[in-house]
């Protein structure tokens, strides 16, 4: 078999392909590695390093919260703080962290609370201080009649005295705690066939604890009325 194209002193490859050739048609290139240099290259992997970036400041910032102590149960004025009474919670707190007890933080010996602290209350460092800051004091009252519902600890009520007059009776009664702070209630038991009676643990100033041992010295008739105006 031989190709007539070569016979007459042609190209074995045929006319075709000669022409081809002769028309300028090449080849196609072959695709080339992308090089380093390459900008597109470039911008393809800032774009990506942008990207993690972003999405790492999202979930650090989703996750700026802080532990911080808060009160198990209410914490009355006057008593003692320690771990026994906290319990931690996170919260995320921004710029307000540092008016917090942080429970990464050791709690100052001898803390005691300056106010009452309700039961889930974060703990802040303005309500911690010495007994000897405190201004005022709790006294436990001793009451027969039932108290109002609304009566809690936190909650204030007016305590009114009716000193005895001498004859068997008592003289009028005077306002003698307006807006007291409840601290603390503790039931107490009732002897056969009596009533039961409460003991009302009220916050007393320096100034008006004379007036108060006093009465209750004298045996006056003590009678507490639930302030809704007075505070919380």
């Amino acid at each position: 078999m031989s190709f007539d194209g070569a016979a007459n002193g042609g190209s074995p490859y045929g006319p075709s392909i000669i022409g081809a050739v002769n028309n300028g048609l090449r080849p196609a290139a072959r695709l080339k590695k992308p090089s380093w240099k390459d900008p597109r290259l470039l911008v393809g992997i800032l774009l990506v390093l942008a990207s993690v970036a972003s999405v790492t400041a999202l979930v650090g910032s989703a996750d700026q919260t802080a532990e911080v102590y808060a009160a198990r149960d209410n914490i009355v004025l006057g008593q003692k703080i320690t771990t026994a009474e906290l319990t931690t919670v996170r919260v995320r707190l921004g710029d307000a962290q540092g008016l917090y007890a942080m429970a990464s933080d050791t709690l100052p010996a001898g803390q005691v609370a300056v106010r009452l602290v309700p039961s889930g209350e974060l703990l802040t460092k303005s309500s911690m201080g010495t007994p000897d800051t405190l201004g005022r004091k709790p006294a436990a009252l001793t009451l027969e009649e039932a108290l109002p519902k609304e009566v809690g600890v936190g909650s204030r009520v007016d305590v009114w005295v009716s000193l005895p007059n001498g004859k068997n009776g008592y003289a009028e009664p005077s306002l003698l705690l307006p807006a007291a702070e409840v601290a603390g209630l503790t039931p107490g038991s009732s002897a056969l066939g009596g009533t039961k009676s409460t003991a009302l643990h009220v916050l007393v100033s320096t100034a008006q604890m004379p007036k108060l041992l006093g009465a209750l010295a004298n045996k006056a008739k003590i009678a507490v009325v639930w302030n809704p105006a007075g505070g919380p």
